[in-house]
């Protein structure tokens, strides 16, 4: 089992530890509500430090990206990030991930820690021209700090204006006294705030620079649990249960992070025809009419209890205090307000389609 840098941090704060991704996680500190409701309301800090970067970089580095990747980051600019997503062979998603262009040449991607191995062997057969992948992930920590008095809680901490770095945009510079820190606002919570690329030995430091800053707001150390309702009150898809090898960006909602005009790219024809005939399934949103809770594998039935689709998470919204879950439908079933049922167990409990994000 791997461990982040900030591992002791965790095990000195009570943290449950967890196996998430092949790292022992921090999955929760005080509990999921306090901290859901701290990152709502004030300001949360997560250790995200398992997810992967790799550096790509040379002339053929964008040329890599845009075979690769369904986005089109030919619109990127020094300083911006995109979401995007790699599609396979067969038009299913290798991995969602982050694209940051540092400059002419150079870009950050941004991968998901169960993913590391495969993304980077993949992306490593796609190689243009000259272009270089180095795996970096053991050079970075990543903290995300996030909530609506996160720009409060440290601004103190850097001489970069963090007001005027825009959503999906970054800067690097000096953080909590570390040079060569990337400052990025391309949050996971809706929240707002930001995420930290530390260089791993100076983790520690920096994390208890922002326990220290942060305490003036009541910012809370954060586990993956709360990061899991904060993220699905979103409607932000998490790899492995919304998304995986056997889903398309289209059946998953992705069609805005699908540029069909940028050039041709990884199953270019197959998700273009899904898009002239249409997909049989989608990716909806549902709230429990019932009692109860819908969780991942769950069918989903319809008026005659035959199967329609399955649940790919699910959870007791903290901040609605109600149940709600996302899952693939036939499409027939997938407009806002269709009347569905959830097996669970052996009860079936009434539940309705509703729109992305859940928490309006």
């Amino acid at each position: 089992m791997k461990k982040t840098p900030l591992y002791q941090k965790h095990v000195d704060l009570n943290a449950k530890i967890i196996d998430f991704g092949g790292f022992l996680m921090p999955v929760q500190y005080e509990g999921v509500n306090a901290e859901h409701e701290a990152v709502r309301t004030a300001a949360g800090v997560f250790d995200v430090s398992h997810m992967g970067e790799f550096l790509l970089e040379g002339e053929g580095a964008l040329e890599t990206i845009q075979a690769i990747t369904t986005n089109n980051a030919e619109k990127l600019v020094d300083g911006k990030a995109q979401y995007t997503c790699m599609p396979n062979e067969q038009g299913g998603i290798i991995d969602d991930l982050l694209v940051y262009k540092m400059a002419d040449h150079k870009y950050l991607l941004v991968v998901n820690a169960s993913n590391i191995d495969k993304d980077f062997s993949w992306i490593e057969k796609n190689l243009k021209g000259d272009a270089k992948l180095t795996n970096v992930s053991d050079s970075y920590a990543l903290l995300a700090v996030q909530g609506p008095k996160a720009t409060f809680a440290l601004q103190s901490l850097t001489d970069e204006d963090l007001d005027a770095i825009s959503f999906y945009s970054f800067k690097e510079g000096k953080f909590a006294g570390v040079d060569n820190v990337i400052i990025s606002a391309t949050g996971y919570t809706g929240a707002g705030g930001f995420e930290l690329y530390i260089p791993a030995a100076k983790a520690s430091e920096v994390w208890d620079a922002v326990i220290e800053s942060g305490n003036k707001v009541d910012l809370k150390p954060c586990g993956l649990a709360a990061r899991d309702t904060l993220r699905l009150e979103m409607g932000y898809c998490l790899y492995g249960n919304d998304i995986t090898d056997e889903t398309s960006p289209l059946e998953a909602g992705l069609g805005w992070i699908t540029k069909f005009q940028k050039g041709d790219f990884t199953a270019k024809d197959i998700i273009q025809k899904q898009k002239e005939e249409g997909v049989k399934r989608k990716l909806v949103g549902f709230e429990l009419v019932d009692k109860g809770v819908a969780r991942q594998g769950y069918d989903i039935v319809d008026a005659n209890e035959n199967k329609i689709g399955f649940i790919t998470s699910g959870t007791m919204s903290p901040s609605m205090k109600k149940a709600i879950a996302m899952g693939y439908v036939a499409t027939d079933f997938s407009s806002e307000g269709t009347e569905v049922g959830i097996k669970v167990r052996n009860k079936i409990l009434k539940a309705k389609t509703v729109k992305f994000p859940f928490l309006k």
